[in-house]
């Protein structure tokens, strides 16, 4: 990398104009390098396999901040007192809202993002007998963003981008949360991007979106990505990998303990009808013969 120093401020301001094109380049090429780096799938904390993008498919454990997929949490449940335990640290599960509310507490003490967030979704909605509260709300999403917690940054987004409740709308901050969320791992925020860079006419960047978004496990972008395709907007050979990333996604997902809770209750399903994307186009005679499929 090609670095410049200054011997004082003075200096540095005679002389920027001299590079100053290239440096915002070098600035842009650096975040974009950022910005299209594809994150890492989040982990169950007792199986460890990736765990999926439906909610449906995993649940925090407000006793231990622990994340587990349905298939452990179906697997490894049990009773304690009388009460439904965690499946990772055998608590009892809260009963109330105001259990609920002290346990989350006491996760936010010890700096649990998740436990940050929670409480915002609470305080921006007035659930629980929590009084409403959106200056409150979001500063909490701030403060779990700030810790780690992608989707906080992308409910920020949305508010900034829609105005919603009063809130500034303020498209710039928007972009700047969204982007902030999906190189988070916020796959919503990932294809929010490649929506409005596709909106922009900046198809490359859209796909480029979209793909990374497919990856983590968004649907709704591959739809976007096949759409295009029947668009004849982009090549066959770009949707065979939209698909074909789909399919590592699915792969990385599944297992015969997460098939089997999700065959005893629609609370444990963990991926959709949707993710059969490909079967219309095996079931049309389409001359896109692959072997993804659900």
């Amino acid at each position: 990398m090609k670095m410049v120093k200054y011997c004082n401020a003075a200096c540095k301001k005679k002389h920027r104009k001299k590079h100053k094109k290239a440096c915002e380049k070098r600035v842009a090429e650096l975040h974009d390098i950022e910005l299209f780096k594809q994150p890492p799938l989040e982990e169950c904390d007792i199986c460890m396999l990736p765990l999926p993008m439906m909610m449906t498919g995993c649940k925090y454990m407000v006793c231990c901040g622990k994340r587990i997929c349905g298939g452990c949490s179906f697997t490894l449940s049990d009773m304690v007192s009388g009460r439904p335990s965690c499946s990772f640290c055998r608590t009892p599960m809260p009963m109330s809202n105001k259990e609920v509310l002290e346990m989350n507490e006491k996760r936010m003490a010890v700096n649990d993002p998740n436990a940050f967030h929670n409480l915002g979704i609470v305080t921006f909605h007035g659930m629980h007998g929590c009084t409403k509260d959106y200056e409150k709300a979001l500063k909490l999403f701030q403060r779990a963003g700030e810790l780690g917690h992608a989707e906080s940054y992308r409910l920020i987004a949305d508010y900034h981008m829609t105005g919603r409740e009063g809130l500034e709308k303020d498209m710039k901050k928007s972009n700047h949360y969204y982007e902030l969320a999906a190189m988070g791992g916020s796959a919503r925020a990932r294809h929010n991007l490649g929506a409005f860079e596709h909106a922009n006419g900046n198809v490359d960047g859209a796909i480029r979106h979209y793909m990374i978004a497919i990856s983590s496990g968004h649907t709704i972008s591959l739809e976007s990505i096949q759409n295009c395709f029947s668009a004849g907007i982009v090549t066959k050979d770009i949707f065979e990998k939209a698909l074909r990333c789909r399919q590592s996604y699915l792969n990385q997902i599944r297992s015969d303990q997460r098939d089997k809770a999700a065959a005893s209750s629609d609370e444990y399903i963990y991926y959709g009808k949707n993710d059969k994307l490909s079967d219309k186009y095996y079931a049309s005679g389409d001359e896109l013969q692959t072997d993804i499929g659900a």
